[in-house]
């Protein structure tokens, strides 16, 4: 047989081994897409579902689990962002399966349900998978956190990682993923399929400089093999018909964004009259030289609703706030994790009205469909952002969301930068899809079959 060059090529793609099973009995009540994504993921072994918020990740994940469970004999640990475990265990509830929460390393049901930071109190030998919750909010902790999750899920032999679909251009999402999973490397993933436009002389200081992907870009002829090697370790969906299910019972609610102009009350230093900022750091002078009038306009806007969320950056502000929103809880980063956790708890179940924080500390994994109005203070993040609105503006929300974005006129920069990131991670996700769609096309390659050796070779 002639090995042609585009044989070759393919030889030489970067494809992960499936390293699952074959899934027994999938619990009846999940979706027809629920039920593909979940099928792929046992099969995978190994795998990530990049599902958008409302998509149903937590009885995915928790199929996923059960099945991991019965194949192994082994309990699977399912970690989760502070103050989400309490739903996962309703949800396990709810669905049939066995899921206890534990703060303390005791194995008290199969799936053993447990927050990031208490990592430490656990065994990798005791279980047989783990469930990553909400994993791109991996990036939020140190180093060292993160060194420990990846460290704890390299020791076991099944993985998964649930989070909505990642940032755009956030390589290192990705890289980290990958890593985490048993495949390509971050520094890897990197030098094989990006260029660095401000790369230096060595490598050593451009890997360094990547720490948030700066100067880095897929090479020219990398954008499809990218996108098919992420492909070959993870699914993302963003509605149903992604996968080609349709979507009738999966339709958001309409979403009102109004941007709210706040004028100083005093010009700069060294200036007769106020002048917008322009770059980054007259941005951030000019949001404190602010805070008083934007924490203002955030709790007159909030307190009209009976109930909602006030997402801040700086400590000022919260603690302002705080003040000026009756009734409000307020969580902070000096908070301890319990506090932290019982805060959250109280405004997720409706006990408190108000909520006060960062999104840095609130905005992953908790659902807030009882609610529909918040008011938030723009930054340049679009994850943040993202994940924030997410908290309410989901599937399953019955009323239209309301968004007060508090800013400044220099601000507003913030804000078109932020629907230019919209707008290419709406890009990025339909290339996604389809090469994911491409990859679901393919047939797995069958071992089982016996090969005829020539004799001169046998001889």
């Amino acid at each position: 047989m002639t090995l042609t060059y585009t044989d070759f090529l393919a030889r030489k793609a970067q494809l992960a081994n499936t390293g699952g099973f074959e899934p027994s009995a999938l619990p009846g009540h999940l979706f027809d897409f629920q039920h593909a994504l979940v099928d792929w993921a046992v099969r995978e072994g190994r795998g990530a579902i990049f599902a958008d918020c409302g998509m149903g990740k937590t009885p995915m994940s928790l199929a996923w689990a059960d099945q991991v469970h019965h194949h192994t004999g082994k309990p699977v640990l399912f970690l989760t962002p502070l103050a989400v475990g309490y739903q996962i265990v309703a949800e396990a509830e709810k669905f049939g399966h066995e899921a206890a929460r534990s703060r303390t390393g005791a194995i008290e049901a199969p799936i053993v349900v447990t927050n990031y930071e208490q990592l430490g109190k656990f065994d990798p030998a005791d279980f047989g998978g783990v469930v990553c919750d909400e994993s791109s909010i991996l990036k939020s902790f140190d180093g060292v956190t993160r060194a420990a999750v990846t460290e704890f899920m390299r020791r076991t032999p099944y993985r998964l990682l649930a989070t909505a679909t990642a940032a755009p251009n956030d390589w290192t999402e990705l890289g980290t993923s990958s890593e985490a999973l048993g495949g390509l490397g971050y520094t890897d993933m990197l030098t094989r399929f990006f260029t660095n436009k401000q790369r230096s002389n060595t490598s050593r200081s451009s890997f360094a400089a990547a720490g948030r992907d700066v100067g880095w870009r897929l090479k020219g002829h990398a954008d499809e093999p990218f996108w098919r090697w992420v492909a070959s370790w993870a699914r993302a969906i963003r509605k149903p018909s992604d996968y080609g299910f349709p979507d009738d019972r999966f339709h958001l609610p309409p979403l009102d964004v109004r941007e709210v102009l706040v004028q100083a009350s005093q010009p700069a230093d060294g200036t007769l009259f106020d002048v917008p900022a322009a770059g980054l750091r007259e941005e951030r002078e000019e949001a404190r030289r602010t805070l008083t009038e934007r924490c203002e306009a955030a709790a007159a806007a909030l307190l009209q609703s009976e109930g909602g969320a006030a997402w801040c950056q700086l400590n000022d502000e919260s603690t302002l706030l705080a003040a000026l929103i009756p009734g409000a809880v307020e969580v902070t980063g000096s908070d301890s994790a319990e506090a932290k956790e019982e805060k959250l708890t109280a405004f997720t179940t409706g006990e408190a009205r108000y909520l006060v924080t960062k999104p840095a500390i609130g905005a992953w994994g908790l659902n807030w469909q009882h609610v529909n109005h918040m008011t938030y203070f723009p930054t340049h993040s679009y994850e943040q952002w993202y994940q924030a609105v997410r908290r309410m503006w989901r599937f399953g929300q019955a009323r239209p969301v309301r968004v007060d974005a508090i800013t400044t006129p220099g601000g507003r920069n913030v804000l078109a930068n932020l629907q230019r990131k919209a707008d290419r991670a709406d890009a990025m996700f339909t290339a996604l899809a389809q090469h994911m769609n491409d990859a679901r096309a393919v047939d797995p390659h069958d071992y089982s079959t016996r090969i005829e050796v020539p004799a001169w070779l046998a001889s």
